[in-house]
């Protein structure tokens, strides 16, 4: 690896970072460089664990969002113990998905059967707060080598930052929730009323101003008297 080169491309990716329009949008775009810029990683993901349950933030495809379900749902995992800084360990690698994983005997079948070859994970922290972990996989053992990890870990502290200087956990959260719940009632409001997706949203609003309650609420009440499909 050209460290001069890569120094330069991080220096890039921080600023760009910073200047992105929504916490959404930053957490994605550190999914993004981890997949461009870290050897071996084919995938890419943020994960949180809040109350004691895994949150996805941000993901880049089904195979990342399928092993950040598992791991909630067994309660064990590599990202999910690396989100709750597990015996304060801050970056792992797994060489060889393959062998057997003592510490998650039910997540590391299930991973091998997802395709996982290889993992690497890094927490997101700052001296205040902790983000959750940032996550790579690759479908290859061994895919990821030391200058790897030295890659992840650089990121990571810069994506770190980046993330703080956006929003807590908690309101990233808050505004993927409230982005799905905005989504499915303009959803249900354009199938409902044939509305163009502007139009829905202009309803939305429009019952929000008039009501005085917050976007979110008149989101979630549309969808809570839904009637239920059969």
């Amino acid at each position: 690896m050209d460290w001069r080169e890569f120094a330069e491309q991080m220096a890039e990716l921080a600023r760009r970072l910073l200047a992105q329009g929504s916490p959404q949008a930053t957490l994605d775009g550190v999914v993004a460089a981890a997949v461009q810029l870290i050897d071996g990683c084919e995938a890419s993901g943020i994960l949180a664990v809040r109350r004691g349950r895994a949150v996805s933030l941000a993901v880049s495809g089904d195979m990342v969002a399928e092993s950040d379900r598992l791991q909630g749902e067994l309660n064990e995992g590599p990202c999910f113990d690396a989100a709750r800084r597990v015996n304060d360990d801050r970056i792992f690698r797994i060489a060889d998905m393959s062998k057997p994983q003592p510490a998650w005997p039910r997540y590391a079948p299930a991973a091998r059967d997802l395709g996982i070859g290889s993992m690497m994970g890094f927490l997101l922290y700052t001296e205040d707060d902790d983000f959750g972990a940032l996550n790579c996989y690759s479908s290859r053992p061994g895919a990821f080598t030391p200058e790897s990890e030295t890659a992840g870990w650089l990121l990571a502290s810069h994506a770190a930052v980046a993330v703080s200087s956006a929003r807590t956990v908690d309101q990233l959260e808050h505004a993927l929730e409230t982005r799905h719940a905005i989504g499915e009632a303009m959803g249900m409001l354009r199938e409902r009323h044939r509305l163009s997706e502007d139009d829905a949203f202009a309803v939305l609003r429009r019952i929000s101003q008039h009501h005085n309650i917050k976007l979110r609420d008149v989101a979630q009440n549309i969808r809570d008297k839904a009637p239920e499909k059969p």
